[in-house]
């Protein structure tokens, strides 16, 4: 082969050079198209991780493949077995709407409409019967004023001695909110998401009463210190046991001279089946789980993949044991399926882990024991998770997919967090995913676009201590209103160490006596889990 002159050598070397280049640039390109879909997605599509199980279908087999009768492919739900012939529902929906047990359990308001003749001339008419028209009807809330007498009194055998008045019931000293006001304004602002402003607003234009957004706020802040005691002995219910669920969510605040929003968090820490308690803090870092979790609290905590957790648990003084969630994994693997060309392999992957799923929603409707749980995980769940991770472990080795790209990046996040995916293969009692504590989080997600940040710092820990509340009357069911004007009325009255008959758990069992109590599954104990992973 004769040699280059120079020149042929350098344009030779210049056009390798462009060849890297242009493949440089097309895989750039390439990548920059999966975040610019993806985000697209986020903006503008539906915010609802379902699949349609005939177009997943369709990707993995071709478009030969039938689709199935039921569709549906969503978290929790059962996922249709395609080696079983698929089965026509016949459940019966349940009927919902506006209905005549409904209105009958209502209190009833009369209107008689009698015809112009008869009005003009009753004595000429006889009723035979009458048609009664039921409506759901609604009256709005209105202000009264509360008047609380105090009489005095004297002894008529002692008239020198000074009289004798009852104590004042009040929280709120020198002010004229009464209990049902806090309440409303609370239940408003943390429940309903109104925020002080907009509830001035209606206030003064539906009610011609003049409330003040700062006398408002000032009374937020002394009602959440009063509900603190509650906030404690829900936060101790939690931690009494050795199996929790932590997660954290941004929440801007106020910083004087900042100039502008800082991040603060919400950290929720949850007991499967029990409360939640939210946390303030204006960092992310490790060090606060240590103000969070006590220095006693050993056993395992389900969580993220977030990179503080095994930081706390490596210092922490206590085994603790990480539990990873799947539905993190799975939410991963489905951001990829919106994306890229190999659509295919992601599919494959929420495939099988709607297998995992459908198992968990079988155990769920039977209400099993932790044990025979944790005896049919790993029959059916273990072989399951065995070849997700071959297929994960297998694509990684052979560089199946480009580590920037969404599906490169999901291999990496689930592959990094395995071991804790495979916890609840092991402990009957922990579940499968940390939908629960993501679910007590998500109310403070609609409640962010209304008032679109929180005060200043203080102000958070505030917040935190009323939507612990709030939730845990949330999950029972109880008109947060009535709970909380029960507790301000009731309060100032009694000691210290009575408050605990004033917590939810406490007060629905009071209110609601005959009501068989619902067993909490969350009090069995993991300590045999403990030791073997210690």
């Amino acid at each position: 082969m004769p040699e280059m002159t120079p020149l042929e050598a350098r344009l030779t070397e210049e056009n390798e050079a462009l060849r890297k280049e242009n493949a440089r640039q097309a895989q750039e390109i390439k990548l920059l198209r999966e975040k610019i879909d993806l985000l697209v997605r986020r903006v503008f599509g539906a915010s609802s991780e379902k699949l349609d199980t005939g177009q997943l279908l369709l990707a993995l087999e071709g478009e030969e493949a039938k689709k199935p009768a039921a569709s549906g492919d969503a978290l929790g739900a059962r996922e249709a077995d395609p080696t079983s012939p698929a089965k026509p529902s016949r459940q019966r929906k349940s009927k919902g709407g506006i209905t005549d047990a409904l209105l009958d359990s209502l209190p009833s308001v009369d209107i008689v409409l009698d015809p112009e003749e008869v009005r003009a001339e009753p004595e000429a008419w006889r009723q035979i019967d009458e048609q009664v028209t039921k409506q759901l009807d609604y009256e709005p809330p209105r202000y009264v004023c509360r008047r609380i007498v105090r009489r005095r009194y004297v002894r008529r055998d002692e008239p020198h001695r000074p009289p004798v008045i009852a104590e004042l019931p009040t929280i709120l000293e020198r002010s004229k909110a009464g209990p049902g006001l806090l309440a409303a304004i609370l239940t408003a602002k943390d429940c309903d998401h109104l925020p002080l402003h907009r509830q001035e607003q209606i206030a003064r234009w539906r009610h011609g009463i003049d409330l003040k957004r700062q006398d408002m706020s000032r009374w937020v802040d002394l009602a959440a210190e009063w509900l603190r005691p509650i906030y404690q002995i829900i936060l101790g219910g939690i931690l009494d046991d050795d199996y929790a669920q932590i997660d954290e969510t941004v929440i801007k605040y106020l910083l004087a001279g900042s100039g502008r929003a800082q991040h603060g968090y919400f950290w929720v820490v949850k007991r499967p089946g029990g409360d939640a308690a939210f946390h303030w803090a204006t960092t992310r870092a490790a060090t606060v789980l240590e103000k969070i979790l006590p220095v006693d609290f050993g056993g395992i905590l389900q969580c993220d993949g977030y990179g503080a957790y095994p930081a706390f648990a490596k210092r922490h003084g206590q085994p603790l044991v990480l539990a990873a969630c799947w539905a993190h994994a799975r939410r991963e693997f489905v951001e990829a399926s919106q994306t890229g060309a190999h659509r295919a392999d992601a599919l494959l992957v929420v495939r099988l882990i709607g297998h995992l799923y459908a198992i968990e929603e079988r155990l769920r409707q039977r209400g099993v024991s932790a044990k025979l749980r944790a005896v049919t995980r790993q029959a059916e769940s273990r072989p399951i998770v065995d070849r997700i991770g071959a297929i994960l472990g297998h694509w990684k080795k052979k560089r199946r997919h480009l580590p920037q790209s969404q599906m490169g990046k999901a291999i990496h996040y689930t592959l990094s967090v395995w071991d804790g995916l495979q916890v609840y293969l092991q402990a009957g009692r922990v579940e499968v995913d940390n939908n629960e504590v993501e679910n007590a989080i998500r109310p403070t997600a609609v409640g962010k676009k209304n008032w679109l940040f929180i005060g200043d710092a203080e102000a958070g820990e505030r917040s935190a201590i009323v939507f612990t509340v709030i939730e845990a009357c949330r999950r029972r069911g109880i008109d947060p209103f009535a709970y909380l004007r029960d507790v301000f009325t009731r309060m100032p009255q009694m000691s210290a160490k009575d408050y605990a008959t004033l917590a939810p758990a406490a007060w629905v069992d009071a209110s609601q006596p005959d009501k068989p109590k619902k067993k909490d599954r969350s009090r069995a104990k993991s300590s045999d889990f403990q030791r073997s992973c210690a």
